[in-house]
């Protein structure tokens, strides 16, 4: 038996449609009657936002949609680029420009721009000298500046579905040489599913790997016989797609979409006071060969945003993890990780340090900056002090510890920005602030 050679493309790369016909999935976009295909077929083009989770086919879209409507295609990376790159390509597509159709400008993961970054394509899209189309996997309300979001138009782009999912695999089996020459066939489908997650560039990336490995095992084989036979079958089931892509089945990319999935899910779990679902997404974390200090990181944020006044000594814990993490290092540092986790976990909950501070930020935001009380001003100097600065404070310890002054701008006396929650700890605070305040701040 010979093992056809592999191109150096792989797979996923090979099976890269050429045209709309043989695009896969998204047909509420893409399909006979929907909004993108009635606007390529009368050769229109808008700038957008495509957002969907990774390997639903973003980037083979925008070159596509360049293609249908004869336009030069230019793609960055924003990992990879900065303002440099993107001035680069807008300089050249605006020369191109006088002669031909505007250029398309597209951005993969856009959502890792910075605002002066994205600053610099508005420009460009106002003047109509590209089109842009960027993909994200981030909520572009969040992550894409106003001014670039709506000059935009955002179409989201589906998780592919086991349908979609088995119908690459189907393409990719029936065009391409290298598979038809190992006579592939997938008699079972839920571990190599299962092994995709529901990225499509993954599904055939798998699959790739899996007949390798099984092509190389049968030649080995083979080689050790005497006799040779006619080449059968190679048929995938689930013990032979799990068998080579075990290590897979945990994947754990630290530097894609995946990394920021997981983190979400430790901290999430957390939040839900569900120990277990913790552990388990730090167990991924760690498995994967996340960096400790990240986790530590997220869980010292977690302490403070989803526990604070319920249980400060959450914070204590997440920061003594912290020094742990940075003195021990793998594969020690998962004990007091793991101990960090499960206790936030079970740990009561409350939010209301950071609701606070983001109430305390809308107010600064509306009202700008509003002048700082007189009694509460510095004085360290003489003419400061015949300004005025510091008349009427009076020092809370001469007071019995409560003086009753206002501590607000005047305008914005009586607002309120912390309001305990419902935790043992929290009636207590409320209890105390009542005690001194009455219901001004109880």
């Amino acid at each position: 038996m010979s093992i056809a050679p592999q191109t150096d493309a792989p797979l996923a790369e090979r099976m890269r449609p050429r045209t709309l016909e043989d695009y896969v999935g998204q047909s509420h976009l893409v399909g006979p009657e929907a909004t993108l295909r009635r606007a390529l077929s009368a050769g229109q083009l808008p700038s957008m936002i495509l957002w969907g989770p990774p390997g639903v086919g973003k980037t083979t879209l925008a070159r596509l949609m360049a293609e249908a409507t004869g336009r030069p295609f230019h793609q960055l990376s924003a990992i990879r680029s900065g303002v440099k790159e993107v001035r680069q390509v807008i300089d050249s597509a605006e020369r191109q420009g006088m002669f031909s159709t505007r250029a398309v400008l597209f951005i993969d993961e856009i959502h890792r721009f910075s605002k002066s970054q994205q600053d610099s394509l508005l420009g460009a899209v106002e003047r109509g000298s590209v089109t842009l189309i960027g993909a994200t996997t981030e909520n572009p309300s969040f992550e894409v500046i106003p001014a670039l979001l709506s000059r935009s138009q955002v179409y989201v782009l589906e998780a592919f579905g086991r349908q979609e999912l088995e119908a690459l695999v189907h393409r990719a089996l029936g065009q391409d040489a290298w598979l038809q020459h190992h006579k592939v066939k997938v008699s079972q489908w839920d571990a190599l599913l299962r092994a995709s997650g529901g990225d499509g560039r993954r599904l055939l990336n798998v699959l790739e790997l899996v007949v390798a490995g099984a092509a190389s095992e049968r030649a080995e084989i083979e080689a050790g016989s005497e006799s040779g036979s006619e080449e059968e079958d190679m048929v995938l089931d689930d013990a032979l797609v799990s068998r080579f892509i075990q290590a897979n089945l945990s994947r754990y990319d630290k530097a894609g979409d995946t990394h920021f999935d997981i983190a979400s899910a430790l901290i999430k779990s957390i939040r839900s006071s569900d120990p277990d679902a913790a552990v388990y997404w730090l167990a991924r974390m760690i498995e994967g060969g996340e960096d400790p200090k990240f986790i530590a990181r997220r869980l010292l944020i977690s302490a403070s945003e989803d526990i604070g006044h319920a249980n400060p000594t959450a914070l204590v814990l997440a920061n003594a993890t912290f020094d742990a993490v940075e003195r021990l290092g793998y594969p020690e540092c998962r004990i007091p990780l793991s101990q960090c986790a499960t206790y936030l976990a079970s740990s009561p909950k409350s939010n209301s340090a950071y609701a606070a501070i983001g109430s305390a930020q809308q107010a600064v935001q509306q009202h700008g900056d509003l002048p700082v009380p007189m009694h509460l001003r510095n004085a360290p100097t003489k003419l400061m002090k015949e300004l005025g600065h510091g008349d009427g404070y009076r020092y809370d310890h001469d007071h019995g510890g409560f003086s009753g002054q206002e501590g607000l701008p005047e305008s914005l006396i009586g607002q309120r920005f912390f309001f305990p929650g419902n935790t043992p700890r929290e009636r207590g605070l409320s209890e105390f602030l009542r005690s001194l305040w009455g219901s001004k701040k109880g």
